[in-house]
This record gives C-alpha cells, structure tokens and sequence, in this order.
C-alpha cells in the first residue's frame, strides 16, 4: 500500500535497529512501547511477559539503573525516582496508613521534617520525633502503633552518628520498618543493608550522581519491599525521567573514585578548620573529636565529604564567611564535583523554629560545606581569606 510521506515520516526508522549492541544502555526516549498482537498486552496484564508498557510503570533506562544502585547497595532492588522528596514520600506513603505511627529522628532533613510533620499528619498518620539521645536507646521510643522508624546518618548538618545497629535491633524486634538516608555517606562509605537497615533512601541528586545536573532519588531494599512501594511511585508519577536516569548511571561508574577524593578533601579541611582559632567548632566524623567518632569508625569505611562548622559571632560571622568565599560556590545541595557552602538557617533547617533548630542541633552561626575534588590547598586558602 502507498502512503503518503506524511505517514511514511511518523512511522519510517522508529524503534530498536537490528545488529546494533549497544556498549551502554541507550536512553529510551519514549513515553509508551508498542505490543504486536492483543494476546501479548494481555500476557503483559497478567504479569507473564517482561515487555515494557509506559514509561511512568518502567522503562528500560530506568531499570538499568535500578539494578546498579541495588549492587551499591548491596541489597536486591531498587526504585528510582524524580527526587529525594519523591522517594521519601513514595516510602512513607507506601508503608504508611492513617492511624499508623511514624518515629523520626528529630535531627532530620528540612524536608523530610516538613513532610512528615505537616502534610501526613493532616492524613491520619501520627508522627514522634526522637532525640539523638533516644535514639541511642530506640526500643523506648517504638510505641504499639510504630510500623516506620526513619532517620539518617550521618545526620544533615551536624554530622550527628546514629548507632545503626542498635536502631536496626529495636526496630526487628517490634517488627517495624527500618528507614535510612544513606546521603550523606554513600553506599562506598557506608552500607546500611548490610547492618540489618529494611530500606535505604537516597537523594540521587547529590553523590551518586555527582555532576550537580541531576535532580533523582532512590529506594533500596528487599525485591518484596520494593514490589510493596511500587504502585506508590507509579501512582503519584514521581519516576525518573530517561535521560535523567542514563546521567545518573553515568555517575555511578565513577563514584567510587569519586569517593575517595572526597573523603581525602574534606578530612584535610575538617583538620586544618580544627586547628584553627577563628572556628569555634568543627562537625566532621573522622575528627577525634567527633561526639561520634566511634560510632562512625565502626559502621563507616569513609568519612565522606560534608563538614560543618560553627563560628562563635553567630548568624553575621556566619554571613560574612559565606559573602567572601571565591574557589567555593554559594550554593545549596551537596556530592557534586564542585566545593558548595550553604548556611543551615537559610537552607535546610529554613524556617525551622528556635526548639526545632535546637532539636537538629543546628545554630545561627553554622556553615556547611560540601568539599569538592579541587587540590585541597585551593579550599583551605579560600577558607583561610573568607574567614579574614
């Protein structure tokens, strides 16, 4: 039949090409996947083929990537989605219901806080947020109505170690679900999975991407787990998109060399900031004088790449600092190439109350940074000159 080349043009050189293997996984930039007869959707419905439908249920880019960050992790599945709040919300929706009881750590992401606290309380989901120092004795805070226990270490901005050990044993315990944000660490520094941790979060955004140009999150777990929170990220549409997916494989491949730059990087400033008198404080695990440095030895292989410090002047010291940095960026977010500052106050705990603020651990006075792959003598001269 002869077609006109309107037609001809929609339809001529479209989907896979015969005798081309790939040496990476290709994007697959399409919305949907086209069936050959009614009896192969049907078979596709009923779960007994592998073909892909609709790329908010799965595509192939995506699932390239899933099974990367579950190796990672050392854990059987993964699920990615369109950010760190995506994923923390597919979570929490999944494994949640109204009149159910969420324990968080009270030192927690601003986000994270805000979700739980002011949006799935208004749903029937009742919330408690623990202290460091209930944590360190978590069956106390597990009440009879707790089905998800969440917190992160280390913690985001202080650094802050939770024994995960000890958190993983009273949750198993209870049989309650066990949920960590292994940001800050990465799966290279540190893998909650194999401490007994029932899921890993991640904002993918940050290290396991690495390149400041992806905005991602992900899900690590049990296959039985990540079935359970599938239809949560299918529902609410927070999939990750395909091209955002192949950036962040990319980044995958390079993350353990990353890592290892990073953890050098930020032990050489978190030692030279100690040692100086402008500073009235410095938050870094692998420092001696960590308040959990021996929590993070036993769990951690790596420091990673954040430090936080405090200058004693408070909120205009703190201003004054990040108004004069020059090699390092003002910016938000972390895990990138590039060396970030950010300012607690107006970032991650923004907004926070003084009780909250007081809860995280977090000051008026405190800067965060993430600390980069430049040559480290680079950073600490440009933190030597904004200090003044």
């Amino acid at each position: 039949m002869t077609r006109h080349p309107e037609t001809e043009v929609l339809h001529r050189g479209e989907g896979a090409r015969a005798g081309a293997t790939p040496l990476t996984t290709p994007i697959y930039a399409t919305s949907t996947f086209v069936f050959d007869t009614a009896a192969d959707l049907e078979r596709y419905q009923e779960g007994r083929s592998d073909k892909f439908i609709y790329s908010r249920y799965s595509n192939p880019t995506v699932l390239a990537v899933e099974e990367k960050l579950a190796i990672l992790e050392g854990a059987q599945a993964a699920l990615v989605t369109s950010s760190g709040m995506a994923a923390t919300t597919t979570a929490l929706c999944g494994l949640l219901s109204s009149g159910d009881e969420v324990v968080c750590s009270a030192a927690i992401y601003g986000g994270t806080l805000h979700l739980i606290a002011d949006c799935l309380e208004r749903f029937g989901v009742t919330a408690r947020f623990a202290s460091l120092e209930q944590l360190a004795a978590p069956e106390c805070v597990i009440g009879p109505k707790t089905k998800v226990l969440w917190f992160e270490s280390p913690i985001n901005p202080t650094l802050r170690c939770v024994d995960i050990r000890k958190v993983v044993d009273a949750c198993r315990a209870r049989k309650v679900t066990c949920v960590m944000d292994n940001t800050f660490a990465s799966p290279i520094n540190q893998r909650p999975i194999d401490l007994g941790v029932h899921l890993v979060m991640h904002s993918a955004t940050k290290y396991l991407n690495g390149h400041s140009d992806v905005t991602a999150g992900a899900l690590i777990g049990s296959s039985d787990l990540i079935e359970r929170l599938g239809p949560a990220r299918k529902l609410f549409g927070g999939v990750l998109e395909p091209a955002s997916a192949y950036a962040l494989s990319r980044g995958l491949k390079t993350l353990s060399l990353r890592m290892a730059r990073h953890n050098a990087n930020a032990a050489a400033v978190a030692a030279w900031l100690d040692d100086d008198t402008r500073v009235a404080r410095v938050f870094y695990p692998g420092l001696a004088s960590h308040p959990d440095h021996e929590i993070a030895r036993r769990q951690m292989s790596g420091f990673g790449g954040m430090v936080c410090f405090d200058l004693s002047a408070g909120y205009r010291s703190a201003c004054r600092f990040y108004d004069r940095v020059q090699v390092i960026k003002r910016a938000a977010s972390l895990g990138g190439t590039e060396s970030l500052c950010s300012l607690p106050v107006l970032t991650s705990q923004y907004g926070f109350t003084d009780e909250q603020l007081a809860a995280a651990g977090v000051t008026r006075g405190m800067v965060r940074l993430s600390v980069g792959l430049e040559h480290p003598d680079d950073l600490i001269a440009d933190l030597d000159q904004a200090l003044g």
